[in-house]
């Protein structure tokens, strides 16, 4: 009878680092000057997904800069969706236990503005004349809005 020797193979898979929220879930900050192809994104994704399900976590956010846009398509087909984009980045999200709805709040969509009607005793409306923009130089009710920070 042959025998034989079991082989023990101590495979190390790289996962992402990242953070952990309140949530169960990880938070990682993918950073441009960390360039990564394709493949290796695709594989290291897969291995942290699994990593992140078995201790239990729920929710994955990927912030992915514009730099390394070339990942998303990876990214997309293991499961994530858009949550938002900004001008220099793109938030994709996964949410791990399938079999329940996820709990990713939704983005903000709202800009808060201003307008006034200002009158004086006299009868008089303030007006005020754009200084920039389309309106440049055209009298107008004093509006504005607020931008994020």
């Amino acid at each position: 009878m042959d025998s034989f020797e079991e082989a023990s193979i101590d495979i190390k898979m790289e996962i992402f680092e990242a953070i952990e929220d309140n949530y169960r879930g990880v938070i990682v900050n993918m950073k441009k000057e960390e360039p990564m192809d394709f493949l290796k994104f695709h594989t290291m994704l897969k291995a942290s997904i699994s990593y992140w399900r078995l201790k239990g976590k729920k929710g994955v956010w990927i912030k992915l800069p514009i730099e390394l846009a070339h990942l998303v398509n990876a990214a997309v087909k293991e499961g994530f969706w858009y949550h938002h984009a900004e001008a220099t980045y793109l938030m994709l999200v996964y949410w791990i236990p399938h079999e329940i709805p996820h709990t990713f709040p939704a983005y903000a969509s709202h800009r808060i503005g201003i307008g006034a009607f200002v009158l004086n005793q006299d009868g008089q409306v303030l007006v005020v004349k754009e200084k920039s923009g389309d309106m440049t130089g055209t009298w107008k009710l004093p509006t504005g809005v607020v931008d994020e920070v």
